[in-house]
Formats: structure tokens, C-alpha cells, sequence
């Protein structure tokens, strides 16, 4: 019969029978342990209270792989402790004790079977991170597992910067990876590569038949170390020209502002495409610029923007929104233990930089997500600014990074909280409606994606010069023809200068805009991607493959 006693060291004795070896794997712990013993098939699993035998390193040199394998159960069986909120035999869940050692157990038992029958012998590294993988989709659609490269990679872009030459790569309709934005003043645009160039070879191997992540990551590398690229320049009537590159690495920055221009009509457009540490740093400066040259209005533009840091997102209101403005509160759900993420209210720290009576129009669609809607909801609530648009995409949650030691340099995604507008209500599955509702059909966002897409290349004749206005450096134009949610921003923003009396025209009321989805729709399980992640979706930053004709 097993017994609970609490204790603060805690030993794990794992047995297995056919190679008769047992690994001991310690740690200090407070917990509720039982005293038993399991026969799992070919693997019996003892907590004893201490040893029951001689010293074990003898017995330890005998067996490599499967010694490998007791490590590899242990460290499954402690991860999975730690993740049950530090219970080693019971927990609590919705009033019900569960027993987590019946509950884990399959994870040995299939882990047995696949080491013992799979026709190759397998990557255990992979095994692991499959199930980890899936143990983290289980739980909702954002939450996720996240790689050692996709963590390198995410901390640098979240940092708002990151080393390597400054390119950005695509497939072309051959399915050549091609350049199609050098950043201006970056080491690739310095060394004369240009938009269009095909990267055939970098440091020699040639990147047929490579994905685009395989090429990005040889290309980066840490900040003045070589790289040579290899490039073929295409030539009307001639075979394309073979170029050659070495190139030394920099730190790059990443921008949050895509376009930023002056119309001719005087009123700013600004389009954000995600929210990083530098975003609101990024907004300010070119808004700046815009009110030097007396801007009458501002038009923001916030689709396809799927979220990014939640404090980016209040640094973003208080450009816009009075001193002490709620903009957005969190609430997680309360345990026995510390939370991850404590209940916040975010509140702007510092007086507005742009003018309070000065006219404002905020641009959504079903891709503005997560900290865009948290803007969205915020100037919308306060009354600052006309929403036009569609329904936003609906992500009320908040997920925190959880760095991990095994394996090591990855990390977990982790929805801890849901956020809840000035209007208090979580707009999870339910999204923010606009003010002023404009439509597209599927045809005209796909011809939209790809004109803001041509937008940002950068010409590369104009690749060393200051830009005059736009984020490309190509004179300003009002191409808003194409664009039916921009020419009724335009439109409603020369109705009347003064903006209260567009406010009283066009603002609805947030009850009617801002509702919560009911309660069995909030955090819902379906396609897994998430809306803080720009790669899921398409966007001017990941436009669609044109198809072969």
C-alpha cells in the first residue's frame, strides 16, 4: 500500500530488467512522494525512501544505450513533475485527485517500444521534442514548443535586431531564392547586392533544393565574421552574371514601420507590422517628421500586424492616448504556487506626442491580432480614433516564454493570462469590430498583399541614399485606388477637420463593437499557428508564391 510522506531530498531508482543495471538520479525537492513499486513491461520503476543496495557506478559502465534510455525516462518523468506544478504522486484537477504516475506512464512504455522496435534506431534528441511538441499543442492554439534555432531566432527579433548582412529571401516563380530586400545601409546593400539577385551559393554549397530557413541560417552569423555569397544577376538577351562576395557581418536592425508617407492630401500614413522592443521608439520618430511638416491627420495602419510584446503595445498608446490611460489589464488563473505571469494593468506613463484634437483612423482586418487589437481596442474605447475595416482576428490571450535548461537553449510558449480591453472584456475568438465596416473580397486582399508587398522593395538604385518620405526612399505618391479601406480613411479624415465632429458621425459604441465571445470559444483548439508569429500568415512581409502559368 503506498504512503505520502514529505520529504526534502528525493532519490529515483530506475530498473531495468534485461540489462539488470540501475541509474539513481537525485534532487533536491518538497513534495509528496509514494512508496511503490511498478512493473511497466520491460522497465520497473522503484522510489525508495534510500537505497536499497551498494554503491551503483560500477554497474553504471555497463549498457551505454540503455543507460541512455533510464536517463532519457528519468528526465520525462521529472519534467513532467515539474510541469504538474511540483506534485509527484497526486494533484488536484477540477476538484479530483489524479494519480501522474498512471497518467505517464505510456510515455515510457511507447518510449520502450520505439527504442526496442522502430526499423532505424532513432534520434532520442527528436523523440523528445516531438513530445514536447505535442504535449504543449494539446493545450490550445497558441501554445507551443519552441526550438533552439527558432528561439535564437526570436530573441533576435524581438530585440529588434540581428546579425548577419541585412537581406531578406524569397522563392521566385522557378523556385530560385532570390534577394528581394536588400535593407538600405546594411553590409549585403554596401557590398552591391542587389533586389532580384538569385543566391546560388553561400560559403560555397550550392542552395538547390534548400529551404528558406537552411539558407537564412547559413547566411547569418555573428557580428563581424565572413561570409561569401554567391550570386547570378540576371541580363536582358545574355546568360545571367556569376558574382562573387565576401561580406562581414553586422548587426542588423529590424523595423516595425514598413511604410511611412506623406500624402498629398497632408495626412500621414504609417503601416506597423509587428511590435518589438523598438516599435513605439521606430512609430515616434517618423511621426515626428510627419508633424514638422504639419500633417493634418494620421492614418495608422495596423493590418496583417499579428502582435508581437505586450509592453510595446502600451509604449505605442502613449503616443496617442492621454497620461494614466488604461490600456489593457491581464488575469491568469490563480494556483497554489506563483503564477508565471501576475494579473497586470497597463497604464501610458507619459504625456501624448500627437496632438489630442489632431484626426486619427486605425486600418484593421481579420490578420490584426494579439497587441494590434490591444491598440485597436484602446483608442477605440477612449474615442481617439476611427476604426475602419473588418473584424479583427480575436486573440485575447497572453503568452509567456519559459526558457528551459533540457533540452537546453529551447523554450516553451505558454498561455498564461487572457487580456481584457478598457472595455473589460476579453475579445478572445471574438475579435474588435470596426467603426466604419469596409470589405474585401478575397481577390482584392490577394491583389492588396502583393501591391504593399512591391511597396517595400527597396529600388537599388536608391539603396545608399536617405529616404524622402517613404521607407523605400522613392517620392511619395497616393496609390489608394487599389486600396478600398485606405480611400475611405482618406475620405472620412476631409469630411471635417474637427475631430469630435467625426467622432459623433462615425465612433460606435465599444458595446457594440467590443464583445466577449461566449466561454466555451475562449482559448478553442484549431489550426495551430500563432498570431504572434508573422511566418503564419499572408502578409506584404510573406506575400504568396505567384503560380507558374
Amino acid at each position: 500500500m503506498a504512503t505520502g510522506l514529505r520529504i526534502s531530498h528525493i532519490s529515483f531508482y530506475i530498473y531495468s530488467a534485461r540489462s539488470e543495471m540501475f541509474l539513481r538520479i537525485s534532487g533536491v525537492a518538497s513534495c509528496c512522494i509514494y512508496s511503490r513499486f511498478r512493473n511497466a513491461g520491460k522497465i520497473l520503476v522503484y522510489f525508495p525512501y534510500e537505497a536499497p543496495w551498494a554503491p551503483l557506478e560500477d554497474r553504471m559502465q555497463h549498457r551505454q544505450s540503455k543507460s541512455e534510455f533510464i536517463a532519457l525516462l528519468a528526465f520525462l518523468i521529472v519534467a513532467t513533475l515539474v510541469l504538474t506544478n511540483g506534485f509527484v504522486a497526486r494533484i488536484s484537477a477540477q476538484g479530483k485527485d489524479v494519480d501522474v504516475f498512471a497518467k505517464i506512464q505510456p510515455i515510457g512504455d511507447v518510449l520502450g517500444i520505439i527504442l526496442d522496435e522502430y526499423v532505424r534506431p532513432p534520434d532520442i534528441d527528436k523523440v523528445v521534442e516531438g513530445a514536447l511538441v505535442g504535449m504543449l499543442n494539446s493545450l490550445d492554439r497558441h501554445s507551443s514548443f519552441i526550438s533552439e534555432d527558432a528561439f535564437k531566432i526570436m530573441r533576435e527579433e524581438t530585440r529588434g535586431e540581428f546579425e548577419g548582412i541585412g537581406v531578406s529571401i524569397r522563392f521566385d516563380d522557378d523556385k530560385n531564392i532570390i534577394v528581394y530586400q536588400p535593407l538600405a545601409d546594411s553590409p549585403a546593400a554596401k557590398a552591391g547586392i542587389l533586389s532580384g539577385d538569385i543566391i546560388y551559393k553561400v560559403d560555397g554549397v550550392s542552395t538547390a533544393g534548400m529551404a528558406l530557413e537552411e539558407v537564412a541560417k547559413r547566411i547569418r552569423g555573428p557580428r563581424d565574421s565572413i561570409v561569401r555569397i554567391t550570386v547570378a544577376r540576371k541580363r536582358e538577351n545574355a546568360e545571367p552574371q556569376i558574382v562573387d562576395y565576401t561580406i562581414k557581418r553586422g548587426n542588423i536592425p529590424i523595423e516595425s514601420i514598413k511604410e511611412a508617407r506623406l500624402l498629398p492630401s497632408g495626412f500621414a500614413y504609417v503601416r506597423v507590422s509587428d511590435f518589438k522592443d523598438t516599435t513605439a521608439k521606430d512609430l515616434s520618430k517618423r511621426i515626428s517628421g510627419f508633424l514638422e511638416k504639419n500633417m493634418k491627420g494620421l492614418i495608422l495602419d495596423l493590418r496583417w500586424n499579428p502582435g508581437g510584446l505586450l509592453p510595446a503595445s502600451k509604449d505605442v498608446c502613449e503616443l496617442f492616448l492621454p497620461k494614466n490611460s488604461l490600456v489593457t489589464y491581464t488575469q491568469g488563473r490563480k494556483t497554489s504556487r506563483a503564477s508565471l505571469t501576475e494579473n497586470m494593468k497597463l497604464y501610458t506613463e507619459k504625456d501624448p506626442l500627437v496632438p489630442l484634437g489632431l484626426p486619427i483612423v486605425v486600418l484593421i482586418n481579420e490578420e490584426t491580432a494579439s497587441c494590434s487589437e490591444i491598440v485597436t481596442g484602446a483608442l477605440q474605447f477612449y474615442s481617439r480614433a476611427i476604426i475602419v475595416g473588418v473584424k479583427t482576428y480575436g486573440k485575447g490571450s497572453v503568452q509567456t516564454i519559459i526558457p528551459l535548461s533540457r533540452p537546453p537553449n529551447t523554450a516553451l510558449r505558454l498561455t498564461t493570462a487572457l487580456y481584457y480591453t478598457p472595455a473589460e472584456v476579453t475579445i478572445d475568438s471574438e475579435g474588435i469590430k470596426p467603426d466604419v465596416e469596409v470589405p474585401f473580397s478575397k481577390e482584392e486582399q490577394r491583389a492588396l498583399v502583393e501591391q504593399m508587398f512591391e511597396s517595400v522593395k527597396t529600388d537599388a538604385s536608391m539603396l545608399n541614399h536617405q529616404n524622402h518620405g517613404t521607407i523605400t526612399g522613392n517620392e511619395a505618391s497616393e496609390k489608394t485606388a487599389e486600396d478600398k479601406q485606405l480611400q475611405r480613411a482618406v475620405e472620412i479624415l476631409q469630411e471635417d477637420p474637427v475631430f469630435e465632429n467625426l467622432i459623433k458621425k462615425y465612433h460606435k459604441d465599444t458595446h457594440e463593437t467590443q464583445v466577449a465571445a461566449p466561454a466555451d470559444r475562449i482559448l478553442q483548439q484549431g489550426p495551430h499557428a500563432d498570431k504572434d508569429d508573422a511566418a503564419a500568415v499572408v502578409s506584404p512581409e510573406n506575400p504568396p508564391t505567384p503560380e507558374k502559368k
